[in-house]
């Protein structure tokens, strides 16, 4: 680590249930601070409205299993019989460049992630309740009753995960949540150790 303008970017988890809401936070959040989304490989069909290369990355099984036996992920796990992961060479490559990483992964990607990169921030997306959380996810109509129901049962799984985050956000209303998530990034940018290139400059650690 050398001293530039900033010596490393910051790597930020956002994980959270389907219906969250985790898209439209992402997306306003994008638009007040300058970060690098990075754009998850799946195996999973495209949804109506998305796009390949702007929402995920979409690829076969063969080539996502091709992926893995190259160690070419950072993380990456199987949820509703799909995978998804995430390009190690990109985040390294940006967070090495000074550039901030925001990663949305579920909580077996979070896990893989925090083994390799413990000094990334991590932080848990939840609805104000879980009747929310299923008005949401019906208001969507991109699932039948079956799917929905698999995905309520899965949020109750993860949320017992919540103890493994930094930091939880409650997404009431977008502009709040998206308030709280810029708080804990300004002030992680203000610890010591990201900042000590300011008074140090080529000698940081």
């Amino acid at each position: 680590m050398t001293g530039k303008q900033k010596k490393k970017g910051q790597l930020i988890v956002l994980s959270g249930p389907s219906g969250t809401g985790k898209s439209t936070v992402i997306a306003e959040l994008m638009a007040q601070r300058e970060l690098f989304f990075s754009v998850s490989y799946t195996t999973r069909g495209p949804r109506v409205g998305e796009q390949d290369g702007v929402n995920y990355n979409f690829v076969t099984r063969q080539e996502f299993e091709r992926m893995i036996a190259a160690d070419e992920l950072l993380e990456y796990a199987e949820y509703v019989d799909n995978y998804y992961g995430t390009s190690l060479k990109v985040i390294n490559e940006k967070l090495d460049a000074g550039i901030d990483v925001l990663l949305d992964i579920e909580v077996k990607g979070a896990a893989k992630v925090r083994q390799r990169c413990p000094d990334a921030i991590f932080i848990f997306m939840i609805p104000p309740s879980f009747e929310e959380l299923s008005r949401r996810l019906h208001g969507r109509n991109t699932d039948n009753e079956a799917v929905i129901t698999g995905r309520l049962e899965k949020a109750r799984s993860e949320y017992k995960e919540i103890p493994n985050y930094d930091y939880l956000v409650v997404n009431d209303k977008v502009s709040h949540a998206v308030g709280e998530i810029e708080a804990i990034l300004t002030a992680a940018e203000c610890r010591v150790e990201n900042r000590k290139y300011i008074v140090e400059g080529d000698n940081a650690l």
